[in-house]
């Protein structure tokens, strides 16, 4: 069955760096469209960076210029790079993947989503 595995999260202070990785398993990864969402407390969980199959990428405009998704199909791996971190960056971030989606930065239409990894950035 598909498998997501997030991992890289952390606490760091306003202006500091992160990256995520997202592990995946038991389906065919290059195939599938691979997004970042997060979600903070009492808030909805949002689209950050999609990684769509055909190499199109989609950014959040409140992460635009600062973060970069990218992945590794011979690793079967999804990565998020996190710079100039802010304190409204703080969440619980969530891979996710699907085979097709109408609306790429929106968590419903994504079937597929691992556990989530905590950022947490002070100021």
């Amino acid at each position: 069955q598909v498998q997501l595995v997030e991992s890289g999260g952390g606490s760091v202070q306003a202006g500091g760096s992160l990256r995520l990785s997202c592990a995946a398993s038991g389906y065919a990864f290059s195939d599938f469209i691979m997004g970042w969402f997060r979600q903070a407390p009492g808030k909805e969980r949002e689209g950050v960076a999609v990684f769509g199959r055909y190499g199109t990428t989609v950014y959040a405009d409140s992460v635009k210029g600062r973060f970069t998704i990218s992945r590794d199909n011979a690793r079967n791996t999804l990565y998020l790079q996190m710079n100039s971190l802010k304190p409204e960056d703080t969440a619980m971030y969530y891979c996710a993947a699907a085979q097709s989606v109408f609306r790429l930065l929106v968590a419903n239409e994504y079937k597929y989503w691992g556990q989530g990894t905590q950022v947490t950035v002070s100021s």
